[in-house]
């Protein structure tokens, strides 16, 4: 008899059986044991059933996070597609996603490891989100590779700290249970809470972005808690970690195996390495066993050419929004995100960073042409150029020059990041603003960007949220 073909949520069926009593997920708002989980699942299915509902059903962002699990699997699970939206977006980006996505029947076929069953979300540079889809195969080979490539650490109960809109953590929940470990999640980052959880010894292995672990360093540092023993794994992504901190996060975790991993929302794993402070910051390490990467456009004046990646864990394609000069290009089985990079002659890849101008801060990305499109929407508002600036924490603090409208009344700070807040997500509100008078123009008569980047203050980055003139 053939071997059923596996699907991101099929091993439910055998922890419900096998470890039914065990936890699969705790949370705040409660824990479900795998047997309960099943059964919540196989309702949320057979809801879906009845109401007839679409293939891409958008999941609701206002459900506690132990219940937006239980829905998306149950979606997943009556072979539908879960379309994650972001508890942050404003209404009307999810709004224009809703309108945006998909609305064909749902086939009452049975899903296959090529059927799609997960929608996610990554900034564009049109405001609206970029829906990517992706189908079972891409992430049960995404597990399998995570479990071959990092050991029994990573067949562990998981705590993954972060929003399920964030792909990084939507993957380590769902390979807590995939293994049937289980997982522990947070509805909001806390560094206090999960190094708690952490000391109790209960989830070996940690999911987290750069910026929460620097927010982990500190509060031991503050409250001089003693190293945490229990934690074999440390898995780091989303952002270039800071590894002059290495040797911090080391002690704190003195039995971690602390792993880098470079990879994007299109295309899961790409390469990685065990975290050092020596490591130069632009290595991300080799390629996993299933990545085949080519480097191309490179010359001998410069060693980066765009990446391309071929493997089996790339995504399908993207839904609803327009494509921008920030999609992926694919070229038959290849797809490059738009990173620039080398491989050396050790076969370690290196990113020297994104063709565009994008930015990533608190683990996520912005692009600066839709903030300055927002300031520049202000009555108040002439022009703006937006940049970041090295920020310890954040990854990068995001900045914007700005120019006031004659003949307009100057608003403040908190008036301007209220604007940008009630349209944009929370991360991309800028915490500085600085006035120009005298803009840069280019040429052909376009703000000259860099020219303004230049007008900075070189202190900056350490600077208290402001409102300033540039002189």
């Amino acid at each position: 008899m053939a071997e059923t073909p596996e699907l991101v949520h099929s091993r439910l069926s055998r922890w419900a059986r096998d470890r039914g009593t065990a936890l699969a997920i705790q949370s705040e708002a409660g824990d479900i044991t795998f047997a309960e989980l099943a059964q919540q699942v196989q309702a949320h299915a057979e809801g879906l059933y009845r109401s007839r509902a679409p293939a891409t059903v958008l999941q609701d962002s206002g459900l506690p996070l132990l219940q937006r699990l239980t829905a998306f699997l149950g979606t997943i699970s009556s072979g539908r597609c879960a379309a994650v939206s972001d508890p942050a977006w404003p209404e009307a980006v999810l709004t224009a996603v809703r309108a945006n996505l998909p609305d064909p029947p749902c086939d009452s076929a049975a899903p296959t490891p090529l059927s799609p069953f997960y929608t996610g979300f990554t900034s564009g540079s049109t405001g609206l989100p970029k829906g990517f889809r992706r189908h079972h195969r891409s992430w049960t080979e995404s597990f399998d590779l995570c479990l071959r490539t990092f050991g029994d650490a990573a067949s562990t109960r998981i705590l993954a700290p972060g929003r399920d809109s964030h792909s990084l953590f939507l993957f380590g929940m769902l390979l807590g249970l995939w293994t049937g470990a289980g997982v522990v999640v947070q509805e909001q980052f806390s560094a206090s809470a999960a190094l708690a959880t952490l000391a109790t010894g209960q989830t070996p292995c940690l999911v987290a972005v750069p910026s929460q672990l620097l927010l982990m360093l500190e509060w031991a540092a503050h409250r001089k808690l003693p190293p945490v023993r229990g934690v074999r794994l440390i898995l780091i992504s989303g952002a270039r970690w800071t590894r002059s901190r290495t040797p911090d996060l080391q002690a704190l975790f003195p039995q971690a195996r602390i792993i880098e991993f470079y990879g994007a929302s299109e295309t899961s794993f790409i390469a990685w390495t065990e975290t050092h402070p020596d490591l130069p910051d632009a290595c991300v390490g080799r390629p996993f066993e299933t990545v085949e990467l080519d480097v191309r456009g490179a010359t001998p004046d410069s060693l980066d050419g765009l990446i391309y990646v071929r493997s089996p864990m790339l995504f399908m394609d993207y839904v609803g929004a327009a494509h921008d000069h920030t999609a992926a290009l694919r070229d038959g089985d290849w797809v490059c995100v738009r990173d620039l990079g080398h491989l050396d002659d050790q076969g370690r890849l290196w990113v020297a960073g994104r063709e565009s101008r994008m930015l990533v801060t608190l683990a996520k990305k912005l692009f600066p042409e839709e903030l300055e499109a927002v300031l520049e929407a202000h009555p108040a508002i002439a022009r703006a150029s937006v940049h970041g600036l090295p920020d310890g924490q954040r990854g990068v603090q995001i900045v914007a020059i700005i120019q006031w409208a004659a003949g307009n009344e100057q608003a403040d700070l908190h008036a301007l990041q209220s604007w940008c807040r009630s349209r944009l997500e929370a991360f991309k509100v800028p915490r500085q603003l600085w006035v120009h008078a005298d803009w840069a123009f280019t040429a052909s008569g376009k703000t000259d960007h860099p020219a303004l980047s230049r007008t900075l203050p070189p202190h900056l980055q350490e600077a208290a949220p402001c409102l300033t003139p540039l002189r």
